[in-house]
């Protein structure tokens, strides 16, 4: 029989107090950073059936921040009328893509092939970049779903980027570098970027230089973002849960370290 030992019970007590927290559904509010606040402006500042290109260049391990983000930026869209024209630079983003494009054009009533399409993944993203810079529908000559392009409502006015308003890459690495070194420097395609926290250095200078023209990151940035289109989601939850857990640690540390102190005071004492 496994003798429990006191980390047990301190990974048992995290598991239980995060569990609890997400299941109460409750939200965080923060204050939202000046960066989420440009997001959002300058997503709701587009006139209405606008075309929006968003890239799904991430994978499934960075989902818990990704996730959040991409639905909160493309529920705020849809609920703009805004078409969306869905793209995978990564081959595993090209699933994830689809389903999460999928839910939220499902919760806002639109439609397939006329409010939004998903072209899905095209090997050696700089060509894919730059090809579509030329041509969307020689890019992509069927979507994901295997449908003609060029007989796609939403595609049929839509050569190439002269007529998209912008991109937005929903990154957990670098690949958005490329958007803006070939889409945006050879093009003039206005990149935005949604990234993971851990990504925000990489990308602040081409923020700071205005080659990137609006970022968020990470969850904080999903629940801010959350907060702004007044629509609760897994963002807030996990920033409530995320900020319980860092004090909870706290408590924990200072328990231990109070428990140690008196020990030694007990040890000097004999």
């Amino acid at each position: 029989m496994i003798k429990l030992q006191s980390r047990h019970y301190v990974f048992a007590g995290l598991f239980v107090l995060v569990t609890f927290l997400m299941l109460l559904n409750l939200q965080f509010e923060s204050a939202v950073s000046p960066d989420t606040r440009n997001m959002f402006t300058y997503l709701d500042s587009l006139p209405e059936n606008s075309t929006v290109i968003v890239s799904f260049d991430h994978e499934a391990s960075s989902l818990p921040e990704m996730k959040p983000l991409g639905l909160a930026i493309m529920r705020h869209l849809f609920a703009k009328n805004i078409e969306i024209i869905g793209v995978a630079l990564l081959a595993e983003g090209t699933g994830i893509g689809y389903r999460l494009l999928q839910q939220t054009a499902n919760e806002s009533g639109k439609e397939y092939g006329r409010d939004y399409v998903f072209l899905g993944f095209k090997p050696q993203y700089i060509a894919a970049i730059l090809s579509m810079g030329e041509s969307i529908s020689s890019t992509f000559p069927e979507d994901y779903l295997g449908n003609t392009t060029a007989e796609l409502a939403l595609l049929k006015e839509i050569n190439n980027y002269d007529s998209i308003a912008g991109v937005i890459s929903l990154a957990d690495g670098s690949l958005t570098t490329h958007w803006i070194e070939y889409g945006k420097a050879r093009y003039g395609l206005q990149v935005s970027a949604a990234v993971a926290a851990a990504m925000v250095t990489t990308y602040d200078p081409y923020l700071s230089s205005g080659q990137m023209r609006a970022l968020v990151a990470g969850l904080r940035g999903a629940a801010e973002y959350e907060q702004l289109i007044n629509r609760g989601g897994s963002g807030g939850r996990g920033m409530l849960a995320q900020s319980f857990s860092h004090i909870y640690i706290v408590v924990l540390i200072i328990i231990g370290n109070l428990a140690y102190f008196k020990s030694r005071r007990r040890g000097g004492s004999t």
